[in-house]
């Protein structure tokens, strides 16, 4: 069975290094999978299970399987495996777009401000598309801090990539997702009222609304610690 497995785990992770199967899209279903390779449904499951273990997909409960590739030009992001280093991107989140967000109150000009906000309308409209939602979030968070005004901000954001969203949410709990409709319009809550302190021109709500953001989100992925696996 081992080999039936290996054969299948290459055949998809050289779909997935290639773009064939991009990030925040579905595999396969199972049932696919075992018509594709003529293998049995414990062959898929082994197969599916190492992809994940090696931080390639993560499986929805009842929705299946999602790619996750982390971008060659995030190598560090490769080592966040366990709940301490979740936590700690997080509280390096924290840090750095609190202060980006309270810059972007000062320096953002009409333009970037108008950004933000068809970002945040775009992060509205996801649902509960896992794909979608990682994106739009990612866009949001983003466009905050191109409008900092200070390059580094806007190019350290734009190098984590949008694995700095889906990481909190599959390494540290697998049910942590979007699907759940009052975590998403208390998120997508939050997210307003980090862009109407950035319209508003005021620093210090901004960087409060982000922190708050960032730190609940912390505080939620905190309490799943004791019982997700590191």
């Amino acid at each position: 069975m081992s080999g039936l497995a290996d054969q299948i785990v290459e055949d998809l992770k050289r779909r997935i290094l290639s773009g064939g199967i991009a990030p925040g899209e579905k595999l396969p279903g199972e049932n696919g999978l075992v018509e594709e390779f003529g293998v049995s449904r414990t062959v898929v499951r082994e197969a599916v299970s190492r992809l994940q273990a090696a931080g390639l997909v993560e499986t929805f409960q009842g929705r299946g399987s999602f790619v996750l590739e982390v971008p060659e030009r995030t190598p560090g992001l490769r080592e966040v495996r366990s709940h301490r280093d979740v936590l700690d991107l997080m509280d390096f989140r924290i840090g750095v777009e609190s202060e980006a967000a309270g810059l972007a109150a000062v320096r953002r000009t009409d333009h970037q401000l108008k950004g933000i906000e068809r970002a945040l309308d775009d992060f509205r409209r996801v649902g509960d598309d896992p794909g979608r939602s990682v994106e739009a979030d990612f866009a949001f968070h983003l466009k905050v801090a191109v409008a900092s005004g200070n390059r580094f901000y806007g190019d350290l954001i734009g190098e984590l990539g949008p694995m700095m969203i889906m990481l909190p949410r599959t390494r540290l709990d697998p049910a942590y997702e979007m699907s759940d409709p009052e975590h998403l319009t208390r998120v997508v809550h939050e997210h307003e009222n980090i862009s109407a302190a950035i319209a508003r021109s005021e620093p210090e709500a901004a960087r409060a609304a982000m922190r708050v953001h960032l730190s609940s989100t912390r505080h939620r992925l905190a309490g799943a610690t004791t019982s997700a696996p590191c």
